[in-house]
């Protein structure tokens, strides 16, 4: 069934069209994209916040609107290729809090830069990481958030002038609760969407009425200006608590990474008139550009930089996936960070309203996380969820071994962060689940003709550890034949390879040719192929659905599609840089199409 798409990636709208939906997606964002150097500046008590915070909101302005423009262009494994907008991430709110308090900028900005390196290694070998990547442990993550930044937020709905009513920010904080509520009870489409800035401006409106609003930086703002004097500098600060604070920074950067890899797979299912296969090659261009985005974010001294979940909604709702889209949101971000009269009126929202504001966000994140989980967990893996969530609550609220948390500093710095100390649970517990399963076995081979006289011998072998009868093991066999023979058909000519980093760990050159890697694990009751090798540009995965579509279709190249589907009860093709894995299930039980 065809998706509403007026505007794939590759098509270019008019420029009219796509001027106006971009500065209407960098409204959207700015506020969150602004909002979030505040919320951590204010939080972490250093001096001199107010310069800094001015800078802050340029430098992330600037970044995320680079860093936007890569994402839609996506060119030499440097972003997605697709809408997917950028800005400051709320992800690390806890984290970057953290080093502000214990070392200022300088120690925040050498973080964030190292966090840019482990960015560019994942992208860079995401296929070795596809079984960390899990929706459980990334969904686990994410509503950990919650409970990592709650404990930030709340203390802010105080923060007025000292000679305001004591109830002033109570009230302001509940009209934009209450606002961004009932928009999201009673509306859909684009109304939810502008729920949260809908929700600000009532509740400034309400500030400004109860006497908290306060519009005298905005009056004193230049209308055009560069803020070049507040930039503080570099300074690679290897204090004793940058080490202490690397390995939580790292793990938040990692969680990071999941969260754009599932930004990234829902762009790529919205932005298509037919449902297409998920090209993991693009899906490293993404995380690469946060790396990048991270990179420049540690240059100019400003917070961590991210993907927002928004661009897939705003895409469905719009029908528009153009890549000259995504170019006009990046322009327009980068134009509003030198108006500093605009930026003013973003900082001077009220700290009520603002905390107000990020409690329905961070709620709604928390919803995203438990989505995650549920839809692609079983229940071993929602039980990990489970006991990842609790015991990271725990950490956080300081009741687990309380004693000796406050005896060792750098255990308690590593895990009195909610986040960190339940994803590490999740994490382990995941692991724990992967050594538990049926192990796998290996067969490596030279990828030619010649491959399957020592594939068939050990998935003889294999079947017959797993008591198979005869017949399912000649299915068993017929599968992998045929995912063999499609692999052959699509192979990459190897002359065409121009750098060593073409070749994959797990695929190795031998002389001219490839190697095939085959895992199977299972058990009497199904077991599964894992085949990795180097092929051509083409998806099996989308033959496959497109021969579904044309049943009379009975060309040679369709001839291994048709078989795969008659033996197999699941396909699925993971198209990496320069690696594919081709997984195929096969039952003991003859499938039923």
């Amino acid at each position: 069934m065809s998706r509403t798409v007026r505007y794939e990636p590759e098509d270019n709208p008019p420029y009219k069209l796509a001027i106006s939906l971009g500065f209407q997606y960098a409204i959207l964002a700015v506020a969150g994209i602004v909002l979030t150097p505040v919320i951590i500046i204010s939080a972490s008590g250093m001096e001199g916040q107010d310069s800094y915070i001015l800078w802050a909101a340029f430098a992330a302005l600037i970044v995320s609107g680079i860093t936007t423009i890569l994402q839609a262009v996506g060119k030499k494994r440097i972003g997605a290729g697709y809408i997917l907008l950028m800005g400051t991430s709320a992800t690390f709110i806890a984290i970057s809090i953290n080093a502000l308090a214990k070392g200022g900028v300088p120690l925040l900005t050498t973080l964030i830069m190292m966090s840019a390196l482990v960015q560019f290694l994942l992208s860079w070998r995401l296929s070795l990481f596809r079984r960390v990547f899990n929706s459980t442990v990334g969904g686990t993550i994410i509503m950990l958030i919650a409970v990592s930044i709650m404990p930030h937020l709340f203390p802010m709905l105080e923060r007025i002038p000292a000679d305001s009513s004591n109830v002033a920010g109570l009230i302001a904080a509940l009209a934009t609760v209450l606002t961004v509520i009932i928009i999201i009870f009673k509306s859909n489409g684009i109304m939810r969407l502008w729920s949260p800035v809908i929700g600000i401006g009532v509740g400034c409106a309400v500030s400004a009425v109860v006497g908290i609003y306060d519009l005298s930086k905005v009056a004193a703002a230049p209308w055009i200006s560069i803020p070049l004097g507040h930039w503080p500098g570099l300074s690679f600060d290897f204090s004793p608590s940058f080490w202490i604070l690397l390995p939580s920074f790292l793990f938040v950067t990692i969680i990071g990474a999941i969260e754009t890899v599932g930004d990234a797979i829902a762009i790529q299912q919205v932005s298509r008139r037919k449902p297409r296969s998920i090209d993991f090659r693009s899906i490293q261009g993404a995380v690469s550009t946060d790396g990048v985005g991270n990179l420049l974010s540690g240059l100019m001294a400003t917070i961590p930089n991210t993907t927002y979940s928004s661009s897939v909604f705003l895409v469905e709702l719009t029908g528009v996936a153009a890549k000259r889209v995504g170019i006009c949101v990046g322009a327009a971000l980068i134009g509003l960070a030198f108006f500093p009269k605009f930026i003013a009126l973003i900082l001077s929202i009220p700290q009520p309203v603002v905390a107000a504001y990020m409690v329905v966000s961070v709620a709604m994140l928390f919803i995203v996380g438990i989505k995650l989980v549920i839809r692609h967990s079983n229940y071993q893996q929602c039980m990990i969820a489970a006991i990842g969530f609790w015991l990271g609550y725990a950490f956080q609220a300081k009741l687990v071994f309380p004693s000796m948390m406050q005896s060792s500093p750098v255990i308690n710095t590593l895990l009195s962060d909610g986040m960190t100390s339940g994803g590490l649970v999740a994490l382990a517990l995941s692991g724990l689940m992967e050594v538990l399963s049926s192990r796998r076995k290996s067969i490596r081979t030279v990828l030619n003709d010649k491959a399957l006289e020592s594939i068939h011998p050990f998935l003889r072998a294999f079947a017959a550890s797993r008591k198979w009868d005869e017949k399912a093991t000649v299915r068993l066999c017929a599968a992998a034949e045929e995912t063999v023979l499609s692999v052959l058909s699509n192979k990459k000519d190897t002359a065409t390879a121009t750098s060593a980093d073409e070749v994959d760990e797990e695929v190795e050159e031998v002389g001219k040719e490839r190697q095939l890697l085959i895992n199977v694990r299972g058990d009497k009751n199904a077991i599964e192929i894992e085949c990795l090798a180097t092929l051509g540009d083409d998806n099996l995965e989308d033959k496959m659905v497109v021969l579904q579509s044309h049943g009379d279709d009975v060309s040679p190249d369709s001839l291994s599609m048709r078989i795969l589907r008659k033996v197999s009860s699941h396909f699925r093709h993971q198209k990496f840089h320069n690696t594919d894995i081709v997984t195929v299930r096969v039952d003991a039980l003859p499938h039923q199409h």
